[in-house]
């Protein structure tokens, strides 16, 4: 396969960014988005240019790093597929494809495709713990769990945290991750300790980091790549209301 990147370029934050024309020839189509980049990058220091800046660490669609907006759709509009999981097969031979690193105001951009998402991480200190008397194991296996609570809670632990949600929503909000981790601790047992001042720290954090405002329009759960529900958003609704009723 050859294709040409359109890719976003910028030197840091402070600096003004565009885009920039690149081939990327011979392109295997069983390789993954991020292998794709890595040829062009291979092929821009044989020529003494500067690669290209993108993020990746598992590549396994685990750890969330791979941020990149694929022809406009966040991890490039496969279903419950991170970038590093999308494959080149789903290109056409020739095609033009356009790169472009999360977009909001929250996440600033460090280099090319690079974002700062260390808002993410003050959201989860701000109320992501819990206060549980810890033994050796026969003491975890002690507290009793629900099924269904169980695997709900377990559906919104599967967020990774790879801030495609706010790249997606039109009002930049980072409402999907939150819920996902508010929900997560408050529907098991371990968690409802400090299940009030949780949603509460963690809502008023987030709109400390300039997210904004949640207006379901559902784009967050469908460039998801663990597909998380709205109805976490409902959840999470519901409990900072239940928090303040009782603050």
């Amino acid at each position: 396969m050859n294709l040409t990147l359109k890719v976003w370029r910028q030197k840091n934050g402070d600096s003004t960014g565009g885009f920039a024309l690149y081939h990327a020839r011979n392109i295997i189509s069983d390789m993954s988005f991020l292998e794709m980049l890595d040829v062009v990058n291979e092929g821009l220091l044989e020529q003494g240019e500067d690669p290209i800046a993108f993020d990746s660490d598992c590549r396994e669609g685990i750890c969330g790093m791979c941020s990149l907006v694929i022809n406009g759709v966040a991890h490039g509009g496969q279903r419950g597929t991170a970038t590093c999981q999308l494959h080149m097969r789903h290109f056409n031979d020739g095609e033009t494809i356009q790169i472009e690193p999360w977009r909001a105001k929250a996440f600033p951009i460090i280099k090319d495709l690079i974002v700062n998402r260390s808002s993410f991480d003050r959201i989860i200190q701000a109320g992501g713990f819990i206060s549980a008397s810890t033994g050796g194991a026969p003491d975890g296996n002690a507290i009793l769990v629900g099924k269904d609570e169980q695997e709900t809670a377990m559906d919104a632990a599967a967020c990774i945290a790879c801030g495609a949600c706010v790249a997606a929503c039109k009002n930049a909000s980072a409402m999907l991750f939150v819920s996902a981790k508010v929900s997560h601790l408050a529907l098991l047992p371990q968690g409802k300790v400090e299940r009030e001042r949780r949603v509460l720290n963690m809502v008023t954090q987030m709109d400390q980091e300039g997210f904004g405002n949640c207006t379901v329009t559902g784009s967050c759960e469908a460039v998801c790549p663990k597909e998380i529900s709205l109805d976490f958003i409902g959840l999470m609704n519901r409990e900072y209301l239940k928090a303040l009723l009782k603050r």
